[in-house]
């Protein structure tokens, strides 16, 4: 298979430079470089610009409002969103239930909620961990009980992204408790301001809060809000999952950490000489840019293979699980390299202030990264469970 880039895949990537130079707000691109929190409003703003252009909506069908691009388009944009220091786009709405209702959803739900997506008008967050249901997902506890045209809620969700944002939550729900554990569960559209809910944030390692526990007490939902048929909200919660996982092993992230690891390590000194020409850093920087070159291969041969109508195998999992080793040896490496100006606490760093810190790299932010992402290894599929997939996939169903 040939991974070279056509003549009109390099004219898109200029494209694409082109306008990331013209309408990425300069003030939202430091704020992404330096690290620093961004606001509900950061990421409206930069979803709004992207609509304006007809780049928001990049993995829809155009029958839906999207930009239908295939899957080299949609890579370059990411490579090029990163290496620019763009808001990463929220993936809540866009990509993870819109795909769903565009399968599964009946044309009332289609015409109602995915213009709303589109607009930004829903910001939509994911229900689906329990505190007893991660990996294991199928055994969650939340129950919907039928009771007329409505369905009544309760139990709790955890690790729930920006749900402090969100006015509206997809959750898994169990619908019956006398099947199978993944032939009761339903999936459910519930409006985040209805009585009964409650959101409670959780304070992280690097002192954010960009996750929450969302609980549900008695919480009346419309029936109609019911996406498919019930108790079949397993089948559309894997199907989730697979674009929940599409460009997991964050290639463009990595390489832009990978700059940011040289730019700071040329800077500080070790024995009196940048630290760059330290034998042993330097080795571990090498290393790690070999297997995100391995890796930016891999992740093009399966692209090739998916703009051939191939899909993706298990290949996926590889790539998770290689991705976030790769991205957790970056942010390792550049923790070490910025030493004491790694200030994991520092209010610059967490809470979005504007205030530069007092080093020459802006690497105050690269503790608190280092700390956040320590849960790469653990969502979208925990690396354990992609070994098993993976083991089980090649070595032909051993243990």
């Amino acid at each position: 298979m040939d991974l070279s880039y056509t003549d009109e895949e390099r004219a898109f990537r200029e494209e694409v430079r082109q306008f990331l130079a013209e309408k990425l707000p300069k003030e939202l691109s430091e704020k992404v470089r330096r690290g620093q929190e961004l606001t509900k409003d950061d990421h409206e703003r930069w979803h709004a610009i992207l609509n304006e252009q007809g780049w928001q909506a990049t993995n829809w069908p155009k029958e839906f409002g999207g930009a239908a691009w295939n899957a080299v388009q949609r890579h370059i944009f990411e490579e090029e969103a990163a290496a620019h220091h763009a808001p990463r786009i929220v993936p809540f709405g866009l990509s993870m239930l819109a795909p769903v209702l565009q399968k599964f959803g009946s044309k009332e739900q289609q015409d109602y909620w995915l213009p709303r997506i589109l607009s930004g008008e829903d910001w939509w967050c994911q229900g689906y961990s329990e505190p007893g249901a991660g990996s294991d997902l199928a055994s969650l506890k939340t129950t919907a009980v039928k009771d007329g045209d409505h369905y009544i809620v309760n139990g709790q969700k955890t690790w729930t992204t920006l749900g402090q944002h969100a006015n509206m939550i997809f959750c898994l729900v169990r619908t019956n408790k006398d099947v199978k554990q993944q032939e009761g569960i339903s999936f459910l559209l519930i409006d985040m301001e209805t009585p009964g809910i409650t959101v409670r944030p959780i304070i992280l390692l690097d002192g954010g809060a960009e996750v929450n526990e969302v609980f549900f007490d008695n919480v009346k939902v419309p029936a109609e809000n019911l996406v498919g048929e019930e108790d079949k909200g397993w089948t559309y919660a894997k199907y989730l999952l697979t674009h929940e996982r599409t460009n997991i092993a964050g290639v463009g992230f990595s390489q832009a950490g990978l700059q940011a690891v040289k730019r700071i390590a040329k800077s500080e000194m070790a024995g009196g000489r940048p630290l760059i020409e330290n034998p042993h850093f330097a080795a571990r920087v090498a290393q790690a840019e070999i297997d995100l070159m391995a890796m930016a291969t891999t992740n093009l041969r399966i692209i090739s293979k998916a703009a051939a109508g191939q899909a993706p195998g298990v290949e996926s999992s590889m790539l998770k699980v290689k991705g976030t080793i790769i991205r957790q040896e970056i942010n390792d490496l550049a923790r070490r390299a910025a030493g004491v100006y790694a200030m994991p606490f520092a209010s610059e760093a967490v809470a979005g202030s504007n205030d530069a810190l007092p080093d020459p790299n802006d690497a105050g932010p690269v503790a608190a990264q280092y700390f956040n992402n320590r849960k790469l290894s653990i969502f979208g599929g925990s690396n354990e469970i992609q070994r098993q997939i993976i083991a089980k996939t090649m070595l032909g169903g051993g243990k």
